[in-house]
């Protein structure tokens, strides 16, 4: 049995249970010509952040409110290319099968997440906690708290599944394990998690 065979889990989306790096790249680039801003600014920062987040960041100018349904849009019209990652739908299979519980928290708003995960063809999580849902999105520590709560357990009976810093700085601040997967960030980037493996299906040994 994996360390955390007893806890309930809580995933990541983009990176960990769906490959979208690609639709995200099309979406923000686009956004980005649009309003005249450094591309590669955009995508350095975009990383486990809301596209609220994301806009106070790079175009401080510019309202959050205004900016992130077009972001959204932007990444909705370049979804070509959503895919599970690899070991995904096992893993989700697998831990309703063992009456394991289960749950997703993104930074992406419900209706991109509730794309992606159509499109990939996964199981729609019981409990999915988007940017929707949060006043404060990752690192800080709101949405993997509201996950815990409305999973109704308390945040040490979780276990944060992540790929990136952020991502991780969130769940370690809600009191959460983190099993960090370097599926899109480079393993010493995500050094502070509380274990970093190099795929999902190393995450499930820890997880089953």
């Amino acid at each position: 049995m994996g360390r955390y065979d007893e806890s309930i889990v809580l995933f990541d989306l983009d990176g960990v249970l769906v490959d979208s790096t690609e639709s995200i790249r099309r979406g923000l680039t686009a956004w980005a010509v649009e309003r005249g801003l450094d591309v590669d600014a955009v995508l350095a920062h975009h990383h486990g952040r809301t596209d609220a987040g994301l806009v106070g960041l790079v175009a401080p100018h510019l309202d959050p409110a205004t900016e992130a349904p077009r972001i959204e849009a932007h990444e909705a019209a370049a979804g070509d290319g959503i895919r599970a990652m690899p070991r995904a739908r096992e893993l989700l299979t697998e831990l309703d099968a063992r009456g394991r519980a289960w749950a997703i928290v993104t930074s992406g708003g419900d209706r991109i997440a509730n794309a992606r995960i159509g499109t990939a063809g996964l199981p729609l999580p019981r409990v999915l906690v988007t940017a929707d849902h949060v006043s404060e999105g990752k690192p800080h520590p709101a949405p993997y708290l509201l996950g815990a709560e409305r999973m109704g357990v308390a945040p040490g009976r979780c276990v944060v599944v992540e790929d990136s810093a952020s991502g991780v700085r969130s769940g370690l601040d809600a009191g959460m394990p983190v099993v960090a997967v370097a599926s899109t960030t480079a393993p010493a980037e995500l050094a502070h998690a509380t274990t970093v493996v190099a795929d999902l299906a190393a995450a499930a040994t820890l997880l089953l």
